[in-house]
């Protein structure tokens, strides 16, 4: 998949052996479906972003690493593990936090919604994907492709934490939390479809 931004440089040796993720629609001969692209290839797009907003920044999009904290929690929920004991094998990552307050903000089995512990573990998941941004290079500001699954993680948190602050009546920071998945080239829409 190609995100149609190449890495900084422009040469064919800016990024190589780095994989971009494919913009949603398209055609292009050099890429096929579902696949990823190389450097020259998501050159050749001539800037476009993936879901198609535009980067008028020139930030290269980042891409959270596939074997990340993220990996580890989906391969211990894949294995039968609970979301609390997905949380110990992999605490840093921001997926399983994600996936508690998505379920502490709809209540579950006999529990009811309890937006304050929804707050709370969609506040850890998003430090702890901030902190995995960072390490990808991320600074502050630029594309976080909610297409690439290891940052889906990440963004799920942020969304949650907006939700979340809206429900107890934190409304600023509701507006903050969407208006940063909006710089990140995404919307709640399109992370709230990935649940």
């Amino acid at each position: 998949m190609c995100t149609g931004r190449a890495p900084p440089g422009g040469t064919a040796a800016a990024g190589a052996g780095r994989l971009y993720p494919r913009a949603a629609g398209d055609r292009s001969a050099s890429c096929r479906p579902g696949r990823l692209c190389t450097a020259a290839a998501a050159r050749a797009h001539n800037g476009r972003m993936s879901h198609d907003h535009p980067n008028l920044l020139g930030i290269p999009p980042t891409l959270l690493p596939a074997d990340g904290a993220d990996a580890q929690a989906r391969a211990a929920l894949a294995d039968g593990a609970d979301l609390r004991d997905a949380v110990r094998s992999a605490p840093a990552s921001s997926y399983v936090w994600a996936l508690l307050a998505e379920r502490a903000l709809a209540g579950h089995g006999t529990h009811p919604a309890d937006p304050v512990a929804a707050y709370a573990f969609a506040r850890t998941g998003y430090h702890r994907g901030l902190d995995a941004l960072r390490r990808g290079g991320w600074r502050g500001q630029g594309p976080v492709p909610a297409a690439h699954e290891p940052n889906q993680g990440f963004l799920r948190a942020l969304l949650a934490l907006a939700e979340a602050a809206d429900a107890i009546g934190e409304p600023d920071e509701a507006d903050r939390c969407r208006t940063f998945l909006t710089d990140s080239g995404t919307s709640a829409d399109e992370v709230r479809a990935l649940r």
